[in-house]
């Protein structure tokens, strides 16, 4: 028997000990997990409105500033560059501090960018696009720890079998922010001005951070739980004692080692799913920056009908995020591997979001907004990177790995904006952009049938 297969073999024995502990009584068992869940959810709705705000005010504060579609996407792409830069300074402060105080200082530090940028109505060309570039460049420099901070908070909070479920409701977050908040973030600006957009969504970010200061803890020290829970997660490879040896002095030996960042560059596992992480992302910063622009100029609507009509692929996004975290972990639970079950939502997602192509042959408003729901419930389906990431990251360097993992991910963020803004403003047309997007779901998916291989968690070389 191959040391993968004995690998295996424990990793399965060891989430068929966590299904039997959850067949037991479990009256006396605390569910603090699922509060958990639920502020990393609220977080990350605040997360992904914060990001949309300008895309939803973009047409306005373009037609009132005299800004171009090229210098559009590089304001949109501005929020990218700064949270690449930031994730691996991010990850390594979640190791080295915590994932509670980091966090919340993140939210924190976010929101009052955010509330900045409704100052800029009172500068004029040139200046306007340069602060509006530096204030969400500070955005997104703020959020970088966020998404590896929800990593290693699942990573230690959940057992396997429940980490595909648990990692799948807060990436849904992202759909669910554009149902709640693009609708009100287009009667905001249509009722009394994009400015206050940013003072609303910058505000209610400020008071989640206390909030979150007030309820997230790390498990062994949480009030609320107790042993059973305890045990429960920790049956199930669940990393209770992650943030252990975190008040420990900086040392070559405590931080996290250059080396261990090339060792993850070296496995193809990882390289595979970086990669698939950087076309599914592709996909959300479309939606994000210019879906709703393209309902605008492509489609003719009104700044307000889009905001509500963006809502409608979102809420689908949402429900296939939900679905996607669902099948992976029942299919786990009913004996297929951790590769078959994580693989299996990804590809078929990744298929069902090139449907926005089928867009460019249709003058429907309501078949294209059907072929959008299809294709965001699609990549709803397959956005489990995060869930293969608290499965198969070094257990020494959670926060580090999610970082470069969103780090790769993320370098769409710059990329995807740009492209699509020149090839708007070179063709006259979106057509070119949608072929885009649906060519990088092709690619995530190719990328993990054929270069990421099998699952499992990644063991550092000493």
């Amino acid at each position: 028997m191959t040391i993968e297969s004995t690998a295996a073999n424990a990793e399965r024995a060891s989430y068929s000990t966590a299904a039997a502990a959850a067949a037991q009584p479990a009256a006396k068992r605390t569910n603090v997990r699922y509060l958990i869940l639920a502020m990393l959810f609220l977080v990350t709705v605040i997360n992904y409105a914060d990001r949309a705000t300008l895309s939803i005010t973009g047409p306005v504060i373009s037609k009132e500033l005299g800004i171009s579609a090229a210098e559009m996407g590089f304001i949109f792409s501005a929020f990218g560059w700064a949270y690449v830069l930031g994730q691996l300074p991010g990850g390594w402060l979640l190791d080295r501090y915590g994932s509670k105080i980091v966090y919340a200082l993140s939210i924190f530090i976010w929101s009052a960018f955010t509330l900045m940028q409704g100052s800029i109505g009172f500068l004029a060309g040139g200046t306007a696009v340069a602060m509006l570039f530096a204030l969400r460049f500070a955005v997104g420099l703020a959020e970088a720890p966020s998404f590896p901070g929800n990593s290693r908070v699942v990573a230690a909070w959940f057992p396997g079998q429940e980490r595909a479920t648990a990692s799948a409701i807060f990436n849904s977050a992202q759909y669910f922010a554009t149902v709640i908040f693009a609708p009100l973030m287009g009667w905001l600006t249509h009722s009394f001005g994009w400015h206050w957009v940013f003072g609303v969504m910058g505000g209610l970010g400020i008071i989640m951070a206390a909030v979150w200061m007030k309820t997230v803890y790390a498990p062994k020290d949480h009030p609320r739980i107790n042993q059973a829970e305890l045990d429960y997660i920790a049956a199930g490879g669940g990393l209770i004692n992650m943030d252990d040896g975190r008040k420990k002095a900086a040392s070559a030996e405590s931080g996290a080692k250059w080396d261990y960042i090339r060792q993850l560059f070296a496995s193809r596992m990882m390289v595979g799913i970086f990669l698939g992480q950087f076309c599914i992302n592709a996909i959300t910063y479309f939606f994000i920056t210019w879906f709703p622009v393209y309902l605008v100029q492509a489609r003719g609507m009104s700044i307000l009908n889009a905001g509500f009509i963006a809502s409608i692929p979102a809420i689908c996004g949402f429900a296939g995020g939900i679905l996607g975290g669902v099948m992976s972990d029942a299919m786990l639970r009913r004996g297929y591997s951790l590769t078959a079950a994580r693989k299996t939502p990804i590809v078929l997602g990744m298929l069902m979001s090139m449907a926005m192509i089928a867009c460019n042959y249709t003058d429907l408003q309501w078949v294209v907004v059907s072929l959008m729901a299809l294709a965001f419930f699609g990549k709803g389906i397959g956005a489990l990177g995060w869930a293969v990431m608290s499965d198969c990251a070094p257990k020494e360097i959670t926060g580090l790995s999610g970082g470069v993992f969103n780090m790769c991910g993320n370098i769409s963020s710059i990329t995807t904006p740009i492209v699509i803004g020149y090839i708007i403003q070179t063709t006259g047309s979106f057509n070119g952009a949608l072929v885009f997007v649906g060519a990088n779901a092709l690619i995530a998916a190719v990328s993990y049938l054929v270069v990421v291989g099998e699952i499992k968690r990644m063991e550092l070389k000493r």
